[in-house]
């Protein structure tokens, strides 16, 4: 009689936000629990203080970034405030066919070229979450203290913010950002259910002796 060895294939969690909104920190509070791979995006904006190059963010020259898109190496990528990202195919692929899980931090363009991908093993992995903030006034409050532009380019980034904010009916799920204890625990929610989707579970009928 045969029986099921059930086993779960790998799930790209994709986390949009809005600036400010507390996406960085989030994931780097997620990353401490080993529960997935965090793949780093690439980036041709200068580090900021504390920022590790290829834990936080690849950090690349303009010609070396326009080298990866002219092969075809990025799943997505996007202009965001004068500075380009994109994601990197290869190693996404690899974890997410070994089984395991992938975590990416990428904007609204990021997430909204990887929806509209034709490949079916992403779409069929991904769990993409938006990380929204309570209000803009609380948004700014945020960037303010985070202290790393100038109160033009938080202007800008506010201005950007408002029309992402308006976006986030496209994502599966939606975060209303309060306390970052909660945040985790709401997206650790988010995992737990992902996890347990039948449409996730492979079954593997072996005969018993």
């Amino acid at each position: 009689m045969p029986y099921v060895r059930p086993a779960h294939a790998g799930i790209l969690f994709v986390v949009s936000a809005p600036s400010g909104a507390g996406k960085s920190t989030l994931c780097a509070n997620l990353r401490q629990e080993g529960d997935f791979i965090y793949a780093a995006s690439c980036t041709t904006r200068p580090p900021r203080p504390g920022e590790i190059s290829g834990e936080d963010y690849h950090f690349l020259s303009e010609e070396a970034f326009r080298s990866h898109l002219v092969q075809g190496e990025f799943l997505e990528h996007a202009e965001v405030h004068g500075q380009k990202y994109g994601t990197l195919k290869s190693t996404i692929i690899d974890h997410l066919q070994k089984g395991v899980d992938v975590l990416i931090d990428i904007d609204t363009q990021g997430a909204a070229s990887i929806r509209s991908c034709r490949d079916l093993f992403i779409l069929q992995a991904l769990a993409d979450v938006f990380i929204m903030p309570p209000n803009l006034e609380e948004l700014r409050r945020r960037l303010v203290r985070r202290g790393t532009e100038t109160e033009e380019q938080i202007r800008k980034r506010l201005a950007t913010a408002k029309r992402e904010m308006c976006r986030w009916k496209e994502y599966k799920y939606t975060i209303v950002s309060s306390s970052m204890e909660e945040d985790i625990a709401k997206f650790r929610a988010v995992i737990r259910a992902e996890q347990y989707l039948s449409r996730r579970l492979l079954l593997e009928m072996e005969a018993l002796p």
